[in-house]
């Protein structure tokens, strides 16, 4: 398998180049939400490309009770969550199961919000056009539940921007999104990291590194 990126810093640029020529946006109404912890390192770059503020939003993968690396669903923020009917129905899981995994991923979304975002809330999403942005997608659930949520808090449109995805999502065009914009598509993507030289797993430091000098970049721009 033939690998595309180096890392996911050189993923974010080639996705912002990408993103320059496949879609408009109105930039002064526009938001990046970073999915972590993988998408922040994409997500900065496209932000410094087009110039568009950035931020985070937590999600986290609901497993399946048996094969816990087998998403189920999602949760993010709010105690907003979904979980596929017909995963669920046909592995006949039980709604005390469920709700186990739930709390438990609860927690850890309370935790990063806490640490990500100092528990501050989002920026209003009233009325604009959010960009969800990771280093790829595989199942795509976590960035299906990540949409429903923002389309809750009045996101008017919702662009999932990727470097990798399977090339039948991107056909299939989940109703979630209004758009998706994907520099790679792939027939036979079993893991992310296959088309990643270096897809070593992002640290909560290296996000707060991340998203430090995200704010004083912003802090200067305002100066």
């Amino acid at each position: 398998m033939k690998q595309i990126f180096k890392d996911r810093k050189q993923a974010g640029r080639l996705l912002a180049t990408h993103l320059q020529k496949a879609i408009e946006l109105d930039r002064k109404n526009s938001l990046i939400l970073a999915l972590p912890r993988g998408g922040v390192p994409v997500a900065i770059e496209v932000a410094n490309v087009l110039n568009i503020p950035m931020d985070v939003l937590v999600v986290r993968k609901i497993g399946h009770p048996f094969q816990p690396e087998y998403g189920i669903g999602a949760i993010t923020e709010d105690g907003y969550y979904w979980t596929d009917p017909g995963a669920v129905h046909v592995s006949d899981i039980q709604p005390q199961q469920i709700q186990q995994i739930v709390e438990k991923e609860s927690v850890e979304v309370s935790r990063r919000i806490k640490k990500y975002r100092n528990d501050q809330p989002l920026p209003s999403l009233m009325g604009k056009t959010v960009l969800l942005v990771d280093d790829g997608l595989a199942t795509g659930v976590t960035a299906r539940v990540a949409a429903q949520y923002v389309r809750t808090k009045g996101a008017h449109r919702i662009i999932l921007a990727v470097p990798i995805a399977p090339d039948n999502t991107a056909h299939s065009h989940p109703p979630e999104f209004d758009e998706i914009v994907c520099f790679h598509q792939s027939p036979s993507l079993l893991a992310v990291g296959q088309f990643y030289q270096d897809f070593s797993q992002v640290t909560d430091q290296e996000v707060l590194d991340i998203l430090k000098k995200k704010h004083h970049k912003q802090r200067e721009n305002f100066i």
